[in-house]
């Protein structure tokens, strides 16, 4: 604990002295500098203090501390499957979820500790803020077409010069099967909760990670890990981003103090074309792709997002789905091998039907 108290320590103090020697004042005490602070210096100075700080905070669901928070009860007595099912190109749904606000809070990085966090866009459930838990989620409202789902979605603000760009609509958070045997997959257990990405991440690191799918696209132009410098000036073109996160649980913990051990990405089969979970992480969980639209186009040399350059994006996600909706639609949609709307319906296999009704709700 001293040797960790330490370390907090050190980094509590290099973030301070990062920000005074840009001339933040209300850091550290001495003359401020007598050039003037751009406004990218300051997002990269809080994007750096971000990072460096690590919390160590208690909270209602971990009251020690420490960071890691058990599952009540664990999964236990998981293999991962190695079966091959009948290939089926789809297997996913859609959480149809829209911006709700934004707020300088990370209630998995930062937890109790308002304002600490750099600007994050959230979606979904309108209550989202630093002192979130799963019982405070569950009994908030949701921006989701379906009510059922009141998790919390987040990831750093986009901004353009200093107006922030916010995603317009419900915007596209796949559910999808990360593991060939699309059969095996189960619900996300409530209260799960992790980050995809890292704000630190190099450019390299960015193009190279396994959530990797298109990076940073606009009209013709794909595969950027940065923002391209322009995009055409049209209605219909829009920045866009396609990230996966991880699909391999360990099955014993909500969260951990990286807030990326519990889980895993799928590996390969050694000798076959197949994804499975590794061995530590048994558990199949859906594959959680964003898909989000920016609406901005032309010049886009003043676009940065509030954690740094293009390369950092990363998302976070808490979830707080109603356990009998999240079943209905995994089971109908991922290990029924369909492509789903929000409602849990193959417009391809209506003889299918739906999982949930007209309201997006249980029928």
């Amino acid at each position: 604990m001293a040797r960790r108290s330490q370390l907090i320590s050190g980094a509590l103090i290099a973030g301070a002295l990062l920000l005074t020697s840009l001339g933040v004042s209300g850091v550290a005490t001495g003359a401020p500098s007598a050039a003037p602070v751009s406004a990218a210096s300051l997002f990269e100075a809080a994007h750096s203090v971000h990072m460096m700080a690590t919390s160590t905070t208690s909270s209602p669901e971990d009251p020690d501390g420490d960071g890691y928070i058990p599952a009540n009860p664990p999964v236990t007595g998981v293999t991962p499957s190695t079966q091959d099912p009948p290939h089926r190109y789809f297997h996913e749904f859609q959480a149809n979820c829209a911006v709700s606000h934004t707020e300088p809070d990370d209630p998995i990085v930062y937890p109790q500790q308002p304002g600490k966090s750099h600007d994050h866009t959230f979606m979904g459930n309108t209550t989202t803020n630093a002192f979130s838990t799963t019982a405070s989620l569950d009994a908030g409202t949701t921006t989701c077409k379906a009510p059922g789902d009141k998790s919390g979605y987040w990831m750093p603000t986009l901004f353009n010069g200093d107006k922030p760009v916010l995603p317009i609509g419900p915007q596209t958070i796949y559910y999808k099967a990360g593991v060939t045997d699309y059969t095996s997959v189960r619900p996300f257990p409530k209260g799960l909760r992790f980050v995809v990405g890292d704000p630190m991440q190099s450019a390299d690191e960015f193009r190279h990670h396994p959530g990797f799918v298109e990076g940073w696209e606009c009209g013709d132009s794909y595969f950027n890990v940065d923002f391209p410098a322009s995009c055409p000036t049209r209605a219909d073109v829009q920045l866009n981003i396609r990230f996966q996160a991880p699909s391999c649980w360990d099955g014993k913990y909500l969260d951990t103090p990286d807030h990326k051990s519990h889980m895993a990405y799928p590996v390969v089969k050694p000798g076959t074309n197949d994804n499975v979970c590794p061995a530590d992480h048994p558990v199949a969980l859906p594959m959680i792709e964003f898909k989000m639209a920016f609406p901005v186009n032309g010049d886009l040399s003043q676009v940065r997002l509030a954690s740094g350059r293009g390369y950092s994006f990363h998302y976070d996600f808490f979830n707080a789905w109603d356990d009998a909706t999240l079943k209905a639609l995994v089971d109908h949609c991922v290990v029924g091998g369909l492509q789903c709307d929000a409602r849990g319906y193959d417009q391809t296999h209506p003889e299918a039907g739906a999982a949930l009704d007209e309201n997006y709700q249980l029928p």
